[in-house]
C-alpha cells in the first residue's frame, strides 16, 4: 500500500502528533469524504505500507520526526508545494523566505530525491502577472539547483466555488511563454520540469507527471511495484493507487484557490473537533457507526529479485 498523507490536508503542517500516534498504534479510522456514515480501519504498520507521500506546504515542525520515522522502518518522500506568493494568496503560511529555508533543510536531510518540488498553482494576480512569475521562478530554481530533481508545475483550476476577481489562470499566450521560461529555466538548473493534470505542454519538454510515482518510489524502497494506476483521480492524472487517510475542511493555511476546503469558517468548525489521540483526524465514531476493515497489502513485487 502506497499511504497519501494527504492530498486532503496538510498532515506534516498541522497534525504530525495525531499522524506519529497513529503510526504508533498502527492503524488509523478514515472516513468516506463522500459518505460520511463508511469509516475504514486503515492498517499502517511497515509490513503493508511500502511508501509514505507526504504533501505539504511547510513540514517544518514536522522535521523533528524524521529520525523516529527512520527508526520505525518506514519508507517516505516529499511533495512540497513552494510557490512564490504572498499572504493575499496564501494567508496563513510563514513568510517565504523561512519555508525557502525549511526546504532546503528537508532536502539535506533525505535528499534532492525525495523533496519534488511543486510549483503548483500558477496563477495571476494584478500585482503577480508573467514578468514577476519569471523572476521568482528563475530565483527559486537557483536556490534550489541540487536539492531537487523534479519541478511540478499545474495551472490553476478555477472550480466554480473558486471563482474570484482577485486572481485568474494564463491566457493560451501567458501559458505558452511561461511553460517556455520554466521549462528551459529549469532544465537549466538541473531540474526536471513535469506538469500535473496538464496536456499540451510537451512541445516545450514538459512531460505529464504522477505525484503518486511508482518509478519514484521504487527508487526510494529499491524495489520493483506491482501498483496499477488510480482510476479514482480526475482526468489526467498519472498518480498510481494510494490511500489517502487525510479529511476535508481542516487545513488552516488560508489559500485563496484551495479547492480542499469551504472557506475559514467551516475549517474552524471541524478542527474543534480534532483530537490528537483520535483514532480519526477529526471527530469520533458515532454510536451505532460501523467501522469496516480496509484490506490492503504490500505491494513489493518480490517474484522480481
Amino acid at each position: 500500500m502506497i499511504l497519501s498523507a494527504s492530498r486532503r490536508t496538510d498532515i506534516p503542517c498541522f497534525f504530525g502528533e495525531w499522524f506519529m500516534r497513529r503510526l504508533g498504534a498502527g492503524y488509523a479510522l478514515v472516513r468516506n469524504p463522500m459518505n460520511r456514515a463508511q469509516i475504514s480501519r486503515v492498517p499502517l504498520t511497515p509490513d503493508v505500507v511500502d511508501c509514505i507521500v507526504f504533501w505539504t506546504k511547510d513540514p517544518e515542525k514536522f522535521l523533528p520526526h524524521l529520525d523516529e520515522l527512520d527508526r520505525l522502518g518506514y519508507s517516505y518522500y516529499f511533495q512540497f508545494t513552494l510557490t512564490p506568493y504572498g499572504r493575499d494568496v496564501e494567508r496563513n503560511l510563514r513568510p517565504k523566505p523561512e519555508i525557502e529555508e525549511t526546504f532546503l533543510r528537508l532536502s539535506r536531510r533525505i535528499g534532492a530525491e525525495r523533496t519534488v518540488w511543486r510549483c503548483d498553482p500558477i496563477l495571476l494576480t494584478d500585482g503577480f502577472g508573467v514578468q514577476r512569475h519569471k523572476e521568482e521562478f528563475l530565483r527559486l530554481c537557483e536556490r534550489f539547483e541540487g536539492h531537487t530533481d523534479t519541478v511540478t508545475l499545474s495551472l490553476v483550476d478555477i472550480y466554480t466555488k473558486l471563482r474570484s476577481p482577485s486572481f485568474r489562470a494564463p491566457d493560451e499566450s501567458e501559458t505558452e511563454e511561461l511553460a517556455a521560461f520554466m521549462a528551459d529555466t529549469a532544465r537549466r538548473h538541473g531540474i526536471r520540469p513535469v506538469a500535473c493534470c496538464e496536456s499540451g505542454l510537451e512541445r516545450f519538454g514538459i512531460q505529464r507527471s504522477a505525484c503518486i510515482d511508482r518509478e519514484r518510489i521504487e527508487k526510494v524502497i529499491g524495489q520493483r511495484l506491482d501498483v496499477s494506476r488510480d482510476r479514482n483521480q480526475r482526468e489526467g492524472c498519472g498518480c498510481y493507487e494510494s490511500v489517502d487517510i487525510g479529511a476535508y475542511n481542516t487545513c488552516l493555511n488560508g489559500c485563496v484557490y484551495c479547492y480542499a476546503t469551504d472557506g475559514a469558517e467551516a475549517v474552524k468548525r471541524r478542527l474543534s473537533a480534532h483530537d490528537p489521540s483520535s483514532e480519526l483526524l477529526v471527530g469520533s465514531v458515532g454510536e451505532g457507526e460501523r467501522v469496516s476493515e480496509r484490506r490492503v497489502r504490500s505491494n513489493r513485487d518480490i517474484s522480481l529479485f
